[in-house]
C-alpha cells in the first residue's frame, strides 16, 4: 500500500472511529461511502489486523483498532502542526465547517461573511446554525462559537470577547405586572425560562449587586430551548428575559421592549471559539477566529 494512500486511509479510518459510522464519515469527508469502506479495508489488509467490527447497526473499534487510532491521531496532529509552522507563507484554503448559535449568526456573522470570503477566496465555508452544544468531532466540525461559560472538555478554547446583557420585557407585560425597580420586586414577576440543552437545567435569573452576581429562579408559563423562540416570547409578552444588549437595541429604540433593573444588569456573556486539538494551528481556523473577533468588535463593541 503506497505511503500517500496509507496516509489518506488513516484520515478516513479516524473519521469512521470518531463518527461511529461509515455513512456519517463519508458525509463529513464529502466522499462516496464505498470509497470510505475501501480505504479502511485496504488499511486492514496492509496491517493484517481487523481495526473495526461491523454489524448491520453499528461500527465498533477493536482493541487493535483503538491502539492504532491513538497512534494515527498523534501522527496526523504532528503533521498538521508542522505544516502550520509555515502558515504565514501559505494561503488558507479548503473547507471550513463552523457551528454558530442562531441569533449571532443571523444578526451579526452571516451578513458580514462576504468580507471574509473576499479576503480568503480559497476557503469554502460550511455553516451549521444551532443553539444545541454540538459534538465537533462526532459531527466533523472544525470550530464552533459558544456563548457563556464552557464545560471542561478536550477542546481548545479561544476567547473572542464578552457582550453586555440586559433584562427587559414588552410594554404589554409591564402594563399587566408592573415594572420591577429592585431585585426584591422580582418576587411578583415571571420570566420566559430557557432550558439549556447542555446541562438539562433551566438557566437562573442573574443580577449584580456591588460587583457580586446573584442567581434566583423565577416562575414562568413558558420554557424554550432556542434563542429565537426566547426573544419572540419576550416580544409576545410572556415575561421578563435577559438578552444581549445588541440583540435588544433595535426593539428598545422602537418601544417594543423596555429595559428593567438597569442598575442590576447580569454579568456580560463570554464569547469563545472552540475547536479540537487537531485544529489548534490550522490556518483556516486561525484566520476565521481573527476575522470573527474583529467583526464583532466593529459591530457590537464586544469587550476583550
Amino acid at each position: 500500500m503506497p505511503f500517500m494512500d496509507r496516509f489518506r486511509a488513516m484520515q478516513v479510518f479516524l473519521r469512521v472511529v470518531d463518527t461511529g459510522s461509515f455513512t456519517r464519515a463519508a458525509e463529513t469527508l464529502d466522499m462516496p461511502r464505498a470509497t470510505v469502506t475501501t480505504a479502511v479495508q485496504s488499511l486492514e489488509a496492509h496491517l493484517g489486523v481487523r481495526l473495526l467490527q461491523r454489524t448491520t447497526r453499528r461500527v465498533s473499534v477493536t482493541p487493535d483498532g483503538d491502539a492504532y487510532a491513538a497512534r494515527c491521531r498523534l501522527l496526523l496532529e504532528e503533521l498538521e502542526q508542522a505544516e502550520a509552522m509555515f502558515s504565514p507563507r501559505q494561503v488558507p484554503a479548503g473547507r471550513l465547517r463552523i457551528s454558530l448559535p442562531s441569533r449571532p449568526a443571523r444578526l451579526l456573522i452571516v451578513p458580514a461573511l462576504r468580507q471574509f470570503c473576499e479576503r480568503y477566496p480559497q476557503v469554502e465555508l460550511e455553516i451549521s446554525i444551532s443553539d444545541r452544544p454540538v459534538d465537533l468531532i462526532q459531527e466533523g466540525l472544525d470550530c464552533a462559537l459558544r456563548v457563556g461559560s464552557l464545560p471542561d472538555s478536550s477542546l481548545v478554547a479561544r476567547r473572542i470577547g464578552s457582550m453586555a446583557e440586559i433584562s427587559c420585557a414588552s410594554p404589554d407585560y409591564l402594563a399587566r405586572f408592573g415594572t420591577p425597580r429592585t431585585p426584591a420586586d422580582l418576587a411578583s414577576h415571571q420570566a420566559v425560562n430557557y432550558h439549556a440543552a447542555r446541562t438539562g437545567r433551566v438557566l437562573p435569573w442573574e443580577y449584580v449587586v456591588n460587583g457580586q452576581c446573584h442567581e434566583i429562579a423565577l416562575p414562568g408559563t413558558l420554557t424554550v430551548d432556542n434563542a429565537e423562540a426566547y426573544f419572540a416570547a419576550a416580544l409576545a409578552g410572556f415575561g421578563l428575559v435577559q438578552v444581549p444588549l445588541y440583540t435588544a437595541a433595535p426593539h428598545l429604540e422602537n418601544g417594543e421592549l423596555v429595559e428593567v433593573l438597569p442598575d442590576y444588569r447580569p454579568l456580560p456573556s463570554t464569547l469563545s471559539l472552540v475547536y479540537p486539538h487537531s485544529r489548534h494551528l490550522s490556518p483556516r481556523v486561525r484566520v476565521f477566529a481573527d476575522w470573527l473577533a474583529q467583526t464583532l468588535v466593529e459591530q457590537i463593541g464586544i469587550g476583550r
